[in-house]
C-alpha cells in the first residue's frame, strides 16, 4: 500500500545510482524466507513490485549480480556499482517485466507499507504481524489477494510478453 504522491524516487548510499518510481506499486510483500533473511540479514525483505516501464533510472547505472531463489528460478539484484547496495530484482519466473523495490532504498520508506506477509513459517518468533494483514505460510494465489487494478494492471503485462517480438 503506497500514501499520498504518485512518485516514489529513491536510490543507492552513496548516491551515485537514483531511480524514480511512476505510480503505486502493484503488491508489497513482506517476505519471511530464509532467503530473504540471509540476503538482508534480518528478519524479512519488504519489496514493492511494479511495472519495470515504471522504473526509471535518473543517475548511474546499476550492475546485475545472479544469485539462487528460493523458487529455484533465480534472481537478478541490480546493484549499485560503487556501494553495493541491492536497489531492487527481478526474478526468474516473472523475468524483467516486474521490479521488486527493496523498500529501504526509497527516500519515503515511510509511505510504502506491506500489504501481505509471505512465507510465514520461517518467520522470526519476535516478529508480529499486524491484526488484518493477510498472512500466508508459504506463496499465495494473487487472483485472492491482489486488487482489481493490480491484477488489471498485471493482465495488461502478460499480454503484452505474450506478443511476438518484431
Amino acid at each position: 500500500m503506497m500514501t499520498g504522491d504518485p512518485v516514489l524516487a529513491g536510490g543507492c548510499d552513496c548516491g551515485e545510482v537514483r531511480y524514480q518510481l511512476i505510480g503505486p506499486p502493484l503488491f508489497v510483500h513482506c517476505c519471511h524466507c530464509r532467503w530473504c533473511q540471509r540476503e538482508t540479514g534480518t528478519a524479512f525483505a519488504l519489496n514493492a513490485m511494479i511495472e519495470t516501464e515504471r522504473l526509471t533510472l535518473l543517475r548511474g547505472m546499476t550492475e546485475v549480480i545472479m544469485t539462487p531463489s528460493h523458487s529455484g528460478m533465480g534472481q537478478k539484484i541490480m546493484r549499485c556499482p560503487g556501494c553495493r547496495l541491492a536497489l531492487w530484482s527481478h526474478y526468474g519466473g516473472g523475468g524483467d517485466a516486474v521490479a521488486f523495490i527493496r523498500v529501504g532504498t526509497l527516500d519515503e520508506p515511510h509511505r510504502v507499507s506491506p500489504d501481505i506477509h509471505i512465507y510465514t513459517t520461517s518467520k522470526q518468533p519476535w516478529v508480529v504481524i499486524p491484526a488484518g494483514l493477510p498472512a500466508v505460510e508459504e506463496f499465495y494465489r494473487l487472483d485472492d489477494y491482489w486488487p482489481p487494478e493490480s491484477l488489471e494492471r498485471r493482465r495488461i503485462l502478460r499480454e503484452q510478453r505474450s506478443r511476438p517480438q518484431s
